[in-house]
């Protein structure tokens, strides 16, 4: 697969292997699969940043790399690297704050047996009882013709410009974002436009998260209740909209909360009733609301995953169970809508302003960066 930081990866291979370089890609499988890790360069911010699963391969070849295997050899001997220390790593690096242990441990693993399922080897080697690490050396070392290569050093240098593209990218988001703080109001279409083009399937999850978020919390905050422990002890209040973390983090948790109804949502980009019932399971069947990345209607939405999980379970009782407790879907036609009372309202740019503040906080960027 060829795609726009292909290029990268070539050339800097070429930097290190010369003519070698077309075979070392062609036969490596570690390449190959950071290959199709970095495709989503060339879709700018608003696509999805694979950057746990490489990272995991990172820390574990900087490890390598800074015991001086990459050269002196005797990396079998290597009593490996504690998880502690490469978790810690990690999230030193950019975008990383928020990683947590599944890539280490398993999801990179089982990716790449995903994509090169005939291959003997497993990249990430760990052992349990002692919680070592160590990088499957047979993928850093590639024979061409009769010369053995070793790839550690050109694969850092590969997820460092991956990295760094994916920062710019980000970068050029947030300035497009403070450019149109100030647009004045004949282009405020322009801004509009903006937004709602966050509102696709193909955006990026975190940014999906973030707009989402920031469309509903000026929506609801308009919207009133009045409630109190007597009938004659009510007060008035705003509904108010809480993130509840950072996006897209894999944590479990719930994505936001309102007050003081004690709603919940959560965002997803999948169709699989698998992960509804679990998140449902998770806070004892409480009732809540799905915000869907998908432009089918809520009916289509909430028909497929009673179908699919009726082929699973079997009884429909258990299934209702389980459906019942589906509060509401919001779906992309919905959000737009929603955004359109908003427009009404001349809340736009707070809109924006929500948005700005919380992909800084997302993508750690800070007023020094910037």
């Amino acid at each position: 697969m060829e795609h726009v930081f292909t290029s990268n990866i070539k050339e800097i291979l070429k930097k290190h292997f010369a003519d070698a370089t077309d075979d070392i890609f062609d036969k490596s499988l570690l390449l190959q699969y950071i290959n199709i890790k970095t495709k989503s360069v060339q879709r700018g911010s608003k696509s999805r940043a694979s950057f746990a699963n490489l990272y995991a391969i990172y820390v574990l070849i900087e490890d390598y790399i800074n015991k001086g295997y990459n050269s002196k050899g005797k990396y079998i001997n290597y009593e490996g690297a504690l998880f502690s220390v490469l978790l810690r790593r990690m999230r030193e690096l950019p975008f990383g704050a928020k990683l947590q242990n599944h890539a280490l441990n398993h999801r990179m693993n089982e990716e790449f047996k995903k994509y090169f399922s005939n291959c003997e080897y497993t990249p990430i080697v760990r052992d349990l009882q002692t919680n070592r690490y160590w990088i499957n050396e047979n993928f850093l070392k590639i024979k061409v013709s009769k010369k053995t290569y070793n790839l550690a050093k050109p694969i850092i240098e590969i997820i460092d410009e991956y990295a760094k593209a994916k920062t710019d990218s980000f970068m050029r988001f947030i300035n497009q974002c403070k450019q149109l703080e100030d647009i004045d109001k004949e282009n405020e279409k322009q801004v509009n436009e903006f937004i709602l083009g966050l509102l696709a399937p193909n955006v990026d999850a975190r940014l999906f998260e973030i707009v989402c978020y920031a469309i509903l919390k000026n929506f609801y905050k308009d919207e009133k209740i009045y409630w109190g422990f007597s009938r004659k002890d009510l007060k008035e209040e705003n509904l108010r909209l809480y993130k509840t973390g950072r996006t897209n983090a894999n944590d479990g948790g719930i994505d936001f909360v309102m007050k003081p109804l004690g709603r919940f949502f959560q965002v997803t980009e999948t169709l699989d009733f698998k992960k509804y019932f679990l998140d449902i399971e998770k806070i004892e069947r409480y009732p809540i609301t799905f915000v869907v990345k998908s432009e089918d209607t809520t009916d289509d939405l909430l028909k497929k995953l009673h179908n699919d999980a009726i082929k699973t379970y079997g009884i429909d009782a258990i299934v209702k169970k389980y459906m019942k407790c589906i509060e509401e879907l919001i779906n992309i036609p919905r959000l737009k809508m929603i955004f359109d009372v908003i427009k009404e309202h001349n809340d736009v740019p707070l809109v924006l302003n929500e948005i700005i503040l919380q992909s800084k906080v997302e993508f750690n960027i800070d007023e020094e960066e910037e």
